[in-house]
């Protein structure tokens, strides 16, 4: 994600590094490489160019009175800053308020509107504590009612539909009269789309919110369509006046250029960003936090909050006091595992991290690494698992057969487990480790599994 930009934004503070102070003419240069660089990341010339004047202003102008920082940090701030207000400057929330609240989705085909829809059931039913019905009103492509269904069913939330009703009006209408009878305190609708903007499809979302009157009308558009996506999300605002903004598949954008640009071309706030196929791989949207992972500054405060997420304190406790007795074992690395598969894709965790994202940006660390550890771990005995330095040389051949894996393989990650389970032990015993670990804190070493093969 946006790692195009962040290379090039940092071939840009280059150029300032190792100068004493701001001057026009290192300016001017670096502002070039900025100007370049979100134009390369499918930003228009015009809202490049506006937002490097400002960069310029700030960086010769009255604000450049930290003498402590070097220009080249002082850039980078300047650069934070406008990033952050570029995308919206503060994060918006849904607004699901009303007897039922009414969530509308709109969009082309193809971006991701039904997952989303699916996503969002999930979301406000766990984190929000409400009980959601998802609405199937996409008649029209093949498949798209069973496609919801499929998702209701994986989250336990009940999904209406008419499959011989062909008028989608009816079926909200119907909908909207069956969440009030069966307590249900959010509907959200799922649209039908269109290859291209057209009038009939304009015409029947228009409808349907002029209906319905939602209490919010979101806009979900692919990532990956860059500047396409702007201008087809400035269409649809001009029709239907939509509240907010949800940007699809930008594990797959490596430029940004409609994170970066539609707040500002449209006026209407990014409210969610969607990352990959799995169902809790969605985030409220943060320009500030955003910004931070543009600029190579990682995301610390989202992936405690996704830590939190998946927080059991008694089972921290519990494994608190088997570090500390040196008798953490497999099972216990096992349920870690399964605990950070919960927070979302592994990549992108990492990239929260300061300095990791880049450090690993070729690495091959993915969910099958995580499948590849617990692999080996399940071709263990069960007395294995409770014991690991039972692990002969016999056992661990028997243990590759049954995984599918090489002997190396598995020399690698029983020494990182090992050489992990020690600093955890030490780790638990002094007065920071007293404080509590919490789960997730079981990566082995130099990320072993990263180093598997695929």
């Amino acid at each position: 994600m946006f790692e195009s930009l962040s290379d090039r934004l940092e071939s840009a503070f280059k150029v300032l590094s190792g100068s004493n102070r701001i001057t026009e003419l290192n300016v001017a240069e670096s502002i070039k490489e900025v100007r370049r660089a979100l134009v390369g990341a499918d930003v228009s010339y015009k809202i490049a160019k506006e937002f490097t004047d400002k960069v310029k202003d700030k960086a010769l102008g009255s604000e450049n009175v930290l003498k402590s920082v070097s220009p080249g940090q002082l850039m980078v701030k300047i650069v934070m800053d406008e990033l952050t207000e570029l995308m919206g400057g503060q994060s918006v929330g849904i607004n699901v308020k009303g007897s039922p609240a009414i969530v509308l989705i709109a969009g082309l085909q193809g971006s991701g509107k039904t997952t989303f829809s699916g996503k969002l059931a999930k979301y406000l039913k766990e984190q929000r504590k409400l009980n959601p019905l998802l609405v199937a009103c996409d008649v029209y492509r093949p498949a798209a009612i069973d496609q919801l269904t499929v998702l209701g069913d994986s989250i336990k939330v009940s999904v209406y539909k008419e499959v011989e009703n062909k008028s989608p009006l009816d079926i909200a209408k119907n909908a909207l009269a069956y969440a009030k009878q069966h307590n249900h305190n959010v509907v959200i609708v799922d649209t039908a789309g269109r290859l291209a903007v057209d009038e009939v499809m304009m015409d029947e979302v228009a409808a349907l919110k002029n209906t319905l009157k939602p209490t919010e009308t979101l806009f979900v558009v692919d990532a990956m369509t860059g500047q396409d996506a702007v201008n087809t999300a400035e269409a649809f605002n001009t029709r239907i006046d939509f509240d907010g903004v949800v940007l699809t598949k930008l594990d797959g954008d490596a430029r940004g250029g409609a994170a970066l640009s539609i707040k500002y071309t449209v006026g209407k706030p990014i409210k969610f960003v969607s990352q990959g196929e799995k169902l809790d791989a969605l985030d409220v949207f943060y320009p500030e936090r955003m910004a931070q992972r543009i600029l190579g500054m990682g995301d610390i405060v989202s992936l405690v909050e996704k830590a939190q997420m998946e927080f059991d304190e008694e089972e921290a406790k519990r494994l608190e006091k088997r570090m500390k007795q040196n008798k953490f074992d497999f099972n216990d690395f096992l349920g870690q595992m399964q605990q950070i598969k919960k927070m979302g894709d592994l990549k992108n965790l990492i990239s929260m991290i300061p300095g990791m994202g880049k450090a690993l940006k070729d690495a091959p660390i993915d969910d099958k690494a995580i499948n590849r550890v617990e692999a080996i771990i399940q071709s263990m005995t069960p007395h294995e698992r409770g014991n690991p330095d039972l692990l002969s040389l016999s056992r661990k051949k028997r243990i590759a057969r049954g995984c599918g894996q090489s002997l190396e393989q598995i020399n690698l990650f029983v020494k990182n487990f090992n050489d992990m389970r020690k600093m955890m032990h030490q780790l638990a015993n002094t007065p920071m480790g007293k404080m509590g670990m919490p789960p997730g804190m079981g990566l082995p070493k130099g990320g072993g599994a990263g180093k598997f093969k695929r």
